[in-house]
């Protein structure tokens, strides 16, 4: 489970350098990402598509995404913590809805 955010076209989450799935994106980007509805988990969207490994010294998306699900900032983190963004670009987007 991820946090994640919309811009324009794309998703963003965030992730840490050494996590086996950036590792495993940098080696093959293709990327699904399931979104649910909380209060019907039987309507969801699934994103099909590559994800992009952005660089993000300053830690911007964790803050933001703290702010968006909880309203407060996030617990710090080492600071030799080497955060990135994960950017989906979507190939193809599927619904499904009961």
């Amino acid at each position: 489970m991820v946090w994640i955010k919309r811009e324009g076209d794309t998703v963003l989450f965030s992730s840490t350098e050494g996590r086996q799935k950036v590792r495993n994106l940098l080696r093959d980007p293709r990327v699904s990402v399931s979104v649910y509805d909380l209060a019907n988990p039987y309507t969801s969207v699934e994103i099909r598509g590559t994800a992009e490994i952005l660089p993000d010294p300053d830690k911007r998306l964790p803050h933001e995404l703290s702010h968006k699900y909880l309203g407060i900032d996030p617990p710090a983190e080492k600071e030799d913590e080497i955060r990135v963004i994960v950017r989906v670009v979507p190939r193809r987007i599927v619904g499904f809805s009961a």
